[in-house]
């Protein structure tokens, strides 16, 4: 987790990883789309997207394995359950806080893998945003685009503001659709895995689709508002899942919330009973001794029966 943590800090707010400076046609209509202002200025700002991507699972969990918790504890399965949970030699918790801080920390692993997977490809590519032109204002007399067909490789072409240039040249992939779409992706699977209750048939599904919807909105307005291209956010959407499966699909068992003894604790002789076991000879021979003994009782058994 600290790995992880730190390695996106790099990325997001050091300059350790310098960005790919990829070039441009003179007069590429791809790259002149209006540019709409600064990200604060958008429909989805990223203050409401992390807000969001944040704050929702960690309201939702909490609320929901709280609500687990005291209906199991007014059941009678409270009596047959460990009331602690070991953590190690001297430490136990209350099931609740284990699988609160379990199901929360393995969300909060995988998004910040997500950060850097978006954050690698960004700086590797260098692609460039659909207002790119607008934010660099390329001088192209000077620059001899007297042609469309002439590329500009150099990072000096451009006279615009610099911070705006570098963010538009971190697009691919859209950080926003592959945040969005994991974050929808985790608490989907969530809901759907630990919610057992009756009468939820209709409920879980419903509540999964609106969260899917909200993230595949939340890569329309990048759209939209030409703040990515297609193919950035299609990689968002992509990157999203995949760092789903790898990260934390696996959590999911749908165990309950008052059984969640350790392995040794459930099957204390099922190490013992798993183990491989070599016979002697002398063990061999005594069980073939023995076979033998039962056939021969068998057969005279069934000689005094028929005679």
């Amino acid at each position: 987790m600290a790995g992880t943590v730190m390695l996106a800090y790099y990325f997001e707010y050091t300059d350790t990883f310098s960005v790919h400076v990829q070039g441009f046609f003179c007069y590429d209509t791809t790259y002149t789309k209006p540019y709409l202002g600064p990200e604060d200025s958008s429909a989805v700002p990223p203050v409401l997207l992390y807000a969001v991507v944040a704050g929702l699972p960690t309201l939702l969990i909490t609320i929901t394995e709280t609500v687990l918790f005291l209906v199991q504890y007014t059941s009678k399965e409270f009596d047959r359950s460990e009331k602690t949970v070991a953590t190690g030699d001297c430490c136990y918790l209350n099931p609740l806080v284990r699988r609160t801080f379990r199901f929360l920390g393995v969300y909060t692993f995988g998004l910040f893998t997500v950060d850097i997977f978006v954050n690698a490809g960004q700086v590797v590519t260098g692609n460039l945003a659909p207002y790119f032109l607008t934010v660099c204002k390329p001088n192209y007399t000077a620059l001899g685009c007297q042609q469309a067909l002439r590329y500009i490789s150099h990072q000096e072409a451009c006279t615009g503001n610099q911070d705006d240039i570098l963010r538009a040249r971190k697009t691919f992939p859209s950080k926003e659709a592959a945040l969005s779409v994991y974050a929808a992706l985790y608490l989907a699977m969530y809901v759907t895995c630990t919610v057992q209750a009756k009468g939820t048939r209709l409920a879980k599904p419903v509540l999964s689709l609106g969260l899917m919807c909200l993230a595949f909105l939340t890569g329309l307005n990048r759209v939209a508002e030409y703040r990515n291209h297609w193919s950035d956010v299609i990689a968002g959407f992509i990157i999203g899942p995949f760092s789903f499966v790898v990260c934390v699909v696996h959590n999911f068992k749908g165990k309950l919330l008052l059984s969640e003894e350790s392995p040794a604790e459930q099957r204390p002789n099922t190490a013992m009973l798993n183990m491989g076991r070599v016979e002697s000879p002398l063990e061999k021979y005594i069980a073939s001794q023995v076979s033998t003994a039962k056939q021969a009782i068998t057969l005279s058994e069934y000689t005094l029966f028929c005679g």
